[in-house]
């Protein structure tokens, strides 16, 4: 055999034996998961407390996602940056989402964190007495962008006049420039006395009850959106989450 040629074949056995090599070398081990999760100031849901987002659902996410070691981190948004972020970006979530047919194949769910009643709020002067949902057809109903009851409103012919947020509704009810105010009530809340709206501001018709998710977007694996959903039944069964439900009650 030639020089020329020897120097052929020992490539050639070199490059086998590092083939072989990379075929059976260890794999390289996973990107450590990282969520980010937005959410709106909607007490007592999601709330800044102290320099730190706290509430209900925000505690149970918290009690959860310390029982699965995934790492995250949590932002206050106005809601429609929260939920397009979700909608657009790897490994977000947004809370508290209610669970609709035109958003379910848009995100991965994990919940429900909490349930709620969507209410009609009006001004206790106005002393409006509804017994149907219907009987507000023609009333101007004050929503904000992006939000459920929004597109539930619009989708049943309501005229709705939506708002950039939630907490610009009870001024413009105050100030007479809506007729009522449609807002998602939770048992117990306290958010009417907090901001001196109680004297001035009643509900005046349950429409709808709800269940709140977390909304995962597509990217973020099914085993761990099923592994969150089993650790919040777990917090259900061991008390966990009826304790941090009774935390926000006073």
């Amino acid at each position: 055999m030639s020089k020329g040629h020897a120097w052929i074949a020992a490539a050639a056995v070199l490059s086998t034996i590092f083939c072989a090599g990379a075929l059976h070398a260890a794999p390289q081990p996973q990107r450590q998961r990282h969520l980010y999760l937005t959410t709106e100031t909607s007490a007592p849901s999601s709330m800044l407390v102290d320099g730190r987002v706290a509430g209900i659902a925000t505690d149970k996410l918290r009690g959860a996602l310390a029982r699965t070691g995934v790492s995250y981190e949590i932002a206050l948004l106005p809601w429609r940056r929260a939920y397009t972020a979700a909608l657009q970006q790897p490994d977000t979530c947004v809370y508290s989402t209610t669970r609709t047919a035109e958003r379910e194949r848009l995100f991965k769910w994990v919940g429900p964190l909490d349930s709620a009643q969507w209410v009609l709020m009006g001004r206790a002067d106005r002393k409006l007495a509804l017994t149907s949902l219907e009987q507000a057809r023609g009333l101007r109903i004050g929503t904000y962008h992006g939000d459920a009851r929004d597109a539930y409103l619009r989708s049943l012919g309501f005229a709705t006049d939506a708002a950039p947020n939630d907490f610009l509704n009870p001024q413009k009810l105050m100030q007479g420039r809506i007729d009522l105010w449609a807002a998602s009530w939770r048992r117990g809340s306290t958010v009417l006395q907090r901001n001196g709206w109680d004297k001035y501001i009643v509900p005046v018709l349950a429409f709808r009850k709800i269940e709140v998710y977390l909304a995962c977007n597509p990217s973020v694996p099914d085993a761990l959106v099923t592994r969150l959903n089993a650790e919040l039944g777990a917090m259900a069964r061991d008390g966990s989450a009826q304790r941090i439900e009774r935390a926000y009650a006073d």
